[in-house]
C-alpha cells in the first residue's frame, strides 16, 4: 500500500452532511440546478393554493347561480336574480338579454344564432381563465426530473475529475461529491411528483367546471328560446307565421344629430 492510500485511510472522516451542507459544497452548476428546482417546487405549491381558491369560488358561484336561473320562469326573471358579476352564469344571462334588447323586431332564428355564437365565446373565455396557470404544473412534472438528472451527471463528472486529481478511491473522499450530485436528482423528484399529482387533480376539477359552464349555457339557451316562443305566440295566437315588430324610425332631429 502506497503512502497516498495510507494517508487517505488515516485522514479523518468528513463531517455529517446535511442537505444544506451538500448544497453549499456543490459545484456552481449543480447549485443553479438545485435553486431552479426549488423555485419550480415553490411555483407548484403556489399554483395549488391559488387555483384551489379560484376553482372553489367559481364552482360555488356557478352552482348557486345556475340553481337560481333554472328556478326562474323567464330570462328577465333570471337576470333579476343573478347579476352579471355572478360568474359565467350571470354573463350568459346578461348577454342573452342584451341581444334580445338589441334585436327587437328581428326574426327569432337570427337572435338564437347570434346568442349561440356569443355563448361559445363566453364558454371558451371561462374555460381559458379557469385553466390559466395549470400548464406550469405539466411543465414542472415533465422537465424537473431531467433537470435534476443533469445536475447529478454534472456533479458525478466533477467527482470523477476530483478522484483522478487526488489519485485515491477512498469512499470517504469521493462519497460527499457523489452525494451532492444525487441531491439534485432528489430535489428534481420532489418538485416533479407533486406537480404531476396536482396537475391530474386540477384536470379532473376543471372538467367538472366545464360541465357546469355547458349546463349553464344550455339552461340560458332554453330560457331564451322559451321567451322568444312566448313573444311569437303573443303576436301570433292562431299559430300563424310570426311577423317581427319593427323598430320605430328615429325622429329627424335624432337622425341629424347622428
Amino acid at each position: 500500500m502506497d503512502q497516498a492510500n495510507i494517508a487517505s485511510l488515516m485522514s479523518p472522516l468528513p463531517e455529517a452532511l446535511s442537505p444544506w451542507t451538500m448544497f453549499m459544497k456543490a459545484d456552481i452548476v449543480v447549485q443553479a440546478v438545485m435553486i431552479g428546482l426549488v423555485l419550480a417546487s415553490v411555483a407548484t405549491w403556489t399554483v395549488l393554493v391559488v387555483k384551489t381558491i379560484q376553482l372553489r369560488s367559481a364552482l360555488r358561484k356557478g352552482r348557486s347561480a345556475l340553481s337560481m336561473a333554472v328556478a326562474a320562469r323567464s330570462l328577465s326573471d333570471a337576470t333579476g336574480r343573478v347579476s352579471a358579476e355572478d360568474g359565467v352564469v350571470g354573463r350568459l344571462l346578461a348577454t342573452a338579454e342584451d341581444e334580445i334588447d338589441k334585436s327587437r323586431g328581428l326574426p327569432a332564428d337570427g337572435i338564437k344564432e347570434r346568442v349561440s355564437w356569443q355563448f361559445e365565446r363566453i364558454e371558451a373565455a371561462a374555460v381559458a381563465r379557469i385553466g390559466r396557470g395549470i400548464g406550469i404544473l405539466a411543465t414542472v412534472g415533465a422537465v424537473a426530473p431531467f433537470v435534476g438528472l443533469f445536475g447529478t451527471v454534472w456533479g458525478i463528472m466533477n467527482s470523477f475529475i476530483g478522484i483522478s486529481k487526488s489519485q485515491t478511491t477512498n469512499l470517504a473522499v469521493v462519497a460527499p461529491g457523489i452525494a451532492e450530485a444525487l441531491l439534485a436528482t432528489a430535489i428534481g423528484l420532489v418538485a416533479a411528483i407533486p406537480a404531476v399529482i396536482i396537475y391530474n387533480h386540477f384536470t379532473r376539477v376543471t372538467k367538472g367546471y366545464m360541465e357546469l359552464v355547458n349546463r349553464s349555457s344550455g339552461a340560458t339557451a332554453r330560457m331564451l328560446s322559451r321567451d322568444l316562443d312566448r313573444g311569437q305566440s303573443h303576436h301570433s295566437p292562431h299559430g300563424q307565421n310570426f311577423e317581427p315588430i319593427h323598430v320605430h324610425a328615429a325622429p329627424p332631429m335624432a337622425l341629424a344629430a347622428e
